[in-house]
C-alpha cells in the first residue's frame, strides 16, 4: 500500500482564487501545485506526475477546455475537472470528448469541491 499523496494541479488566472482553493484543500491529503497561466500549467505537467488537474475555464491565452485537452495528451491517466462561473457556456459533449470528470460552478461549495475531487481521483 502506498502512502504517496495525490498530486493536484490547480490552474486559475486569478491569484485570489488559487489562494482560496489552496486554503480549502490544505487539510486534505494532497500535494498541491498551482499555476496562474495555462503555459505555466503545461510546464508543470512536463515536470511533475499529476493525478488531477483542476482548471478554470476562462483564462487569457487558452481556455480551460483547451488546457485540459492538452493535459489529457501529456498525462492521460490524470483526472480532469473544470471549474467556472460560466457553467451554462460549457457544452457537456465538449467535456466528455476530453474526459473531464466533473464541472464545478464558481462560487463553489467547499464540501462539494472536496467530494468532487475525491470522486474524480477514485477515492
Amino acid at each position: 500500500m502506498t502512502t504517496e499523496r495525490p498530486v493536484l494541479l490547480v490552474v486559475d488566472d486569478e491569484v485570489r482564487i488559487l489562494t482560496a482553493l489552496r486554503r480549502v484543500l490544505r487539510r486534505e491529503a494532497y500535494e498541491i501545485l498551482t499555476a496562474e497561466t495555462p503555459a505555466e500549467a503545461l510546464r508543470l505537467l512536463d515536470a511533475h506526475r499529476v493525478d488531477l488537474v483542476l482548471s478554470d475555464h476562462k483564462m487569457p491565452g487558452m481556455s480551460g477546455l483547451a488546457l485540459l485537452a492538452a493535459a489529457a495528451r501529456k498525462q492521460p491517466a490524470a483526472g480532469r475537472v473544470l471549474i467556472t462561473g460560466w457553467t451554462e457556456e460549457v457544452p457537456a459533449e465538449d467535456l466528455a470528448a476530453i474526459g473531464v470528470r466533473a464541472l464545478l460552478p464558481k462560487p463553489w461549495d467547499d464540501a462539494d469541491l472536496k467530494a468532487t475531487l475525491r470522486k474524480a481521483l477514485g477515492r
